[in-house]
C-alpha cells in the first residue's frame, strides 16, 4: 500500500499592519478603521475640561485663552467645571505657596481618574522669581504629577494651547494596558496622593516620594 502524496504547503503573503496613510486614505472614502484603544484615545483627548481653578497672574492668561480670540473651545476644553468632581485638567496657574499647596493636592485628590496636570508658568514649574521665599513651593511636581509644562513668566494663551495640544498627543499615544498603560490603568500606581501638613518650620511632608526625589549632587574630589 503505498503512501499518499503529502499536499504541496502553500504560500502565504506576509501580513503588514496597514499605515496611517493608508487608513487616512481609506477613511477619505468613507471607510472607518478603529480599534477599541483608538475610541478611548479619541474621546479621551478631545473631551478635556479643565478645572475653574487659578493661583495668579498666569490665571489671567489662562481665562484668556477662553476668550473669542484664541477660542479654547475648538480643541474641546470650553467647558470649564466649577467643580472637581466633574474635571479630568488641572491647569497650575501661577505661584503655589506652601498655603496653598495643601488645597490644590485635595483639589487633585477629589477629581476622577482619568486626570492630566498642566504647570503653566515659571513658578508652578519651579517657584519662579519666588524661588528663594521661605512661603513658596519649589514646583508642584513635587507633590502631585505632571504632564505637561509650559514655560513663561506669564506664558501668552497661545503657549497655553500649544500645551494643550501637546496634551492630546500624549493622551493619544496611551497604550490600554503593559507597562506603558496610564497610571489610572496600573495597579502598581497609586491615583491618590498624600495631602501635606502644616509643620513647625515646614509642609510635612515636604515632597512626596513616590512623585519627586531630590536629584543626586555628585561631587568630583579636587584633583
Amino acid at each position: 500500500m503505498s503512501d499518499a502524496a503529502s499536499p504541496a504547503p502553500v504560500e502565504r503573503a506576509p501580513t503588514s499592519p496597514i499605515t496611517d496613510v493608508e487608513r487616512d486614505e481609506l477613511r477619505r472614502h468613507g471607510i472607518l478603521l478603529t480599534s477599541l484603544q483608538e475610541l478611548y484615545t479619541w474621546g479621551c483627548s478631545n473631551s478635556v475640561w479643565p478645572l475653574n481653578f487659578g493661583l495668579a497672574c498666569c490665571a489671567i492668561e489662562m481665562i484668556a485663552a477662553s476668550m473669542a480670540k484664541f477660542d479654547i473651545a475648538r480643541f474641546g476644553s470650553e467647558v470649564f467645571r466649577p467643580s472637581p468632581r466633574q474635571a479630568d485638567l488641572l491647569i497650575v496657574s501661577g505661584t503655589v505657596t506652601k498655603k496653598m499647596a495643601p488645597q490644590v493636592v485635595r483639589l487633585w485628590n477629589q477629581m476622577p481618574e482619568p486626570k492630566y496636570c498642566i504647570a503653566m508658568g515659571a513658578c508652578a514649574i519651579s517657584g519662579g522669581p519666588f524661588k528663594q521665599g521661605y512661603n513658596v513651593l519649589k514646583g508642584i511636581d513635587r507633590f502631585i504629577p505632571v504632564d505637561i509644562y509650559i514655560p513663561g513668566c506669564p506664558p501668552r494663551p497661545e503657549a497655553l494651547l500649544h500645551g494643550l495640544v501637546e496634551l492630546q498627543k500624549k493622551i493619544k499615544g496611551f497604550q490600554l494596558s503593559g507597562p506603558d498603560a496610564p497610571r489610572h490603568l496600573r495597579a502598581d500606581i497609586k491615583c491618590d496622593y498624600p495631602v501635606p501638613d502644616f509643620g513647625e518650620h515646614d509642609l510635612q511632608p515636604p515632597a512626596n516620594p513616590d512623585v519627586w526625589q531630590a536629584p543626586a549632587i555628585v561631587r568630583s574630589g579636587k584633583g
